[in-house]
Formats: C-alpha cells, sequence, structure tokens
C-alpha cells in the first residue's frame, strides 16, 4: 500500500523551482558578463586602433623630449575615448620613458589591477621578402592596451559552489599598429 505522503505532488513545482533558480541565476549573469566582457573589448580595439591612427599623422621631431606632446596627445586620445565610451579609465596617468621611442601610462583600477597604456612611436617592420637585401622598412607606431575587467559572475557562482574563491578579473590586452606619415 502506497503512503499518503508519496501519493500527492503538491511542492514538487516549488522544490524543481527552488532547485533550479540557483542554476538559471548563474547562466544569465555568465551570459551577461561575457557580453559585457566583449563590448569592452570592442571599445578598447576601437580605442587603440584610433590612437594608432592619430599617433601615426603625429611629428616625431620632439621624441627626444622626456614627455613629447605628441605622446601625450595620444594618451590624451585614448583616455578620452574610453571615457566617451563609458569605461572606466582608472585615473590614468601622465607617460613615462620606458625605453627608446617607447612610453606607458598606467592607472590603477583596484589594489590588484591595473590599466597600462603602452605607446611604441618607432616600431620597425620590415616590408618584402624575409631576409631581403632590398627590404622596406616601415616606421610605424604600436598603441597596446591592457584592462583589467572585474567579472560579476564570481560573485554570482557563489549561490551554487559556496566555497569558491574566483577572484573576477581577467585582463584584457589589444594593440594596433599604424605606419608613421612623416
Amino acid at each position: 500500500m502506497r503512503s499518503a505522503c508519496w501519493a500527492s505532488d503538491d511542492g514538487v513545482q516549488i522544490l524543481e523551482f527552488a532547485l533550479v533558480l540557483p542554476l538559471l541565476v548563474v547562466f544569465v549573469v555568465a551570459i551577461y558578463d561575457f557580453g559585457q566582457a566583449f563590448n569592452v573589448k570592442e571599445k578598447l580595439n576601437f580605442a587603440a586602433k584610433d590612437a594608432a591612427r592619430f599617433g601615426a599623422s603625429q611629428p616625431t621631431n620632439d621624441l627626444t623630449q622626456t614627455a613629447p606632446v605628441s605622446v601625450t596627445a595620444i594618451r590624451d586620445l585614448v583616455d578620452a575615448d574610453l571615457v566617451a565610451s563609458g569605461i572606466n579609465d582608472c585615473g590614468l596617468g601622465p607617460i613615462q620613458l620606458t625605453s627608446s621611442l617607447t612610453w606607458t601610462a598606467t592607472g590603477s583600477c583596484s589594489e590588484t589591477s591595473n590599466f597600462t597604456l603602452t605607446i611604441e612611436r618607432g616600431l620597425v617592420i620590415n616590408s618584402g621578402p624575409q631576409g631581403a637585401a632590398e627590404a622596406l622598412k616601415i616606421i610605424s607606431t604600436h598603441v597596446d592596451i591592457t584592462y583589467p575587467y572585474q567579472w560579476r559572475f564570481g560573485s554570482v557562482i557563489k549561490l551554487i559552489a559556496l566555497s569558491s574563491t574566483a577572484t573576477g578579473v581577467t585582463q584584457i590586452e589589444t594593440d594596433a599598429i599604424a605606419a608613421n606619415q612623416d
């Protein structure tokens, strides 16, 4: 004979919903978060390409200075592009000469993650067949952006895995190169 408590389906749907809801929330947040990360990557791509094109059109006669006006203008353009697209510039600082014809500006997004902008005004690209004596050397501007993306997924995954210690920060990196015009 069947017990009366097993004969009723009352509450089964509520129990199923309670079991599936955390998993559903994690999937929805993950989809949203990956979409946001892709959006940030595209905005960073735009900023890098815009800066490389702008830098390629700038004169190179001021590159012997510690903080050339042409390089500072590239840094300012990247900063303006990020702010205009709604991305935190993390307090991007002034440019610093790091090596010959290479400058870096950094911003602190958190205690453990930094935003880094590297501008190289003298990247040499060899055009033509490799090893050819008459290869054309093209002097270019190279802009590299490394940006920390804070995942929201890390805090939501704790609904399922209570002991999760996901840090939730990924460095998104992009760069662009354009041949100097002077």
